[in-house]
């Protein structure tokens, strides 16, 4: 492939200087929970194998996120399996059982329509909560203990495809040579545009409100999800009387519950929770993200592949956005790792054509399911509630259909790749 050529480097001014790594195997661009649990699991797979992390932001910064997020049981076990799992473990909330609503908010009752045991098997929970701080803290803890280079705070500005490896121009004008690029960097990945990768997909005109709260009373382990007309209402069970919470609104009123006052805010909450965990206490910021559904055409590009968010933007109707990063990141470092041990080159197009066609139709699958789902759920139309909650109640009593829902929610349906198994790669 012809080489593209790259802007004039510029260095920032009063970096520190210090020894440089001029050349590695894999360069990560991104140090989030996808870009670390990449690092790590390709360095315990193929200790021989150089990494390097760049991430824009200080790991003080990283360890600063007051979000949580739901982690599936193969998500868990990969934790587990490359051991990260023991440094988050004291700050996750086993999710004992799922409790799903439809509703108005008005209504003085919300009846069940589906419920969920949150074990996958004997003493198994089919999701944890955990911290993002916790998360990204363990994960680059056991990174650099297994020897993946960090640079942070760091950009990857640009790159060039050269036959045999990559130039990547990183923010302050190093240059350093890597035979595979990933690009961890989220939904608005600037590596993906670089690459001239296209995406497909739509803006839902909803934003999802993320924040904690303090309850008096005990949640018990169990999570709740009530389907309301502008989009599911979620409370997550976390450790001491906390819950996480992922309110679906249309994006004006979202917006305006964020940025307007807190007693307000807290109304609008109580009305939505119910009385059933007794006095509410806002525990985090508040924080709107927008909602949509982005799938990019291709994961690869010559020498480049892309994990997690640069890869996929999904609705959280399903709580598997994050969990769809990890199984991509169990499938690419299997797929580098075996092709390492087999002394094949870990960039070429057959390596990360294998890595592609074990992910493409996973996550288009789940684009489509999480769409639909959002389309059904988030409407106040009679003929399609009746019809909706005559599903979810079909559903609650077909226990070998609840069973393969609650497999694919906790990433243990088949082909799954070895660390989700539990097995070294």
């Amino acid at each position: 492939m012809a080489a593209r050529k790259t802007s004039k480097a510029s260095a920032k001014t009063g970096a520190k200087k210090k020894a440089r790594v001029d050349s590695v195997d894999v360069l990560i661009a991104g140090g989030g929970y996808v870009g670390l649990t990449l690092a790590l699991a390709i360095k315990v797979g193929a200790p021989d194998l150089q990494v390097m992390v760049v991430d824009l932001r200080e790991p003080s910064q990283a360890d600063k996120d007051g979000r949580a997020s739901a982690i599936a049981s193969a998500a868990r076990t990969m934790f587990t399996t490359l051991g990260a799992w023991e440094g988050m473990d004291a700050q996750a909330e086993p999710i004992t059982e799922m409790i799903i609503t439809d509703s108005e908010t008005r209504d003085p009752v919300r009846p069940v329509f589906l419920t969920f045991d949150g074990a996958t098997s004997e003493g198994e929970p089919f999701a944890h909560m955990v911290p993002n701080g916790a998360m990204t803290a363990s994960l680059r803890s056991r990174a650099l203990a297994e020897g993946v280079v960090l640079e942070a705070p760091q950009t990857v500005d640009d790159f060039t495809t050269q036959p045999g490896h990559m130039d990547v121009r990183l923010g302050d004008g190093q240059t350093v040579r890597s035979r595979l690029l990933v690009a961890c960097d989220g939904i608005r990945s600037r590596l993906r545009d670089l690459a001239g990768i296209e995406t497909v997909g739509w803006m839902y005109g909803q934003s999802g409100i993320v924040c904690t709260v303090a309850h008096e009373k005990p949640h018990n382990g169990v999570a709740y999800e009530h389907f309301l007309p502008a989009g599911p209402f979620a409370t997550l069970p976390l450790p001491n009387n906390r819950s996480s919470i992922v309110w679906t609104e249309k994006t004006a009123v979202a917006q305006t519950l964020v940025d307007g006052d807190e007693f307000t805010f807290m109304l609008e909450l109580e009305r939505r929770f119910g009385p059933v965990f007794g006095d509410l206490t806002l525990d985090s910021r508040r924080v709107a993200y927008p909602l949509g559904l982005k799938l990019v055409r291709s994961f690869i590009a010559p020498r480049l592949a892309l994990a997690g968010d640069a890869a996929h933007g999904i609705h959280p109707i399903a709580g598997q956005g994050l969990n769809l990063g990890l199984k991509d990141v169990a499938a690419l470092a299997e797929s580098v790792v075996d092709a390492a041990r087999l002394g094949l080159d870990i960039g070429s197009p057959d390596v990360l054509e294998r890595y592609q066609r074990w992910r493409r139709f996973d996550t288009a699958q789940m684009g489509v399911v999480t769409d639909v789902l959002n389309r059904l759920f988030s409407n106040d139309m009679v003929p399609v509630r009746a019809l909706r909650s005559f599903g979810l109640g079909v559903v609650d009593r077909l226990a070998p259909l609840k069973r393969y829902f609650i497999d694919e929610a906790a990433g243990v349906a088949k082909d799954r790749p070895r660390l989700m198994s539990g097995d070294a790669i």
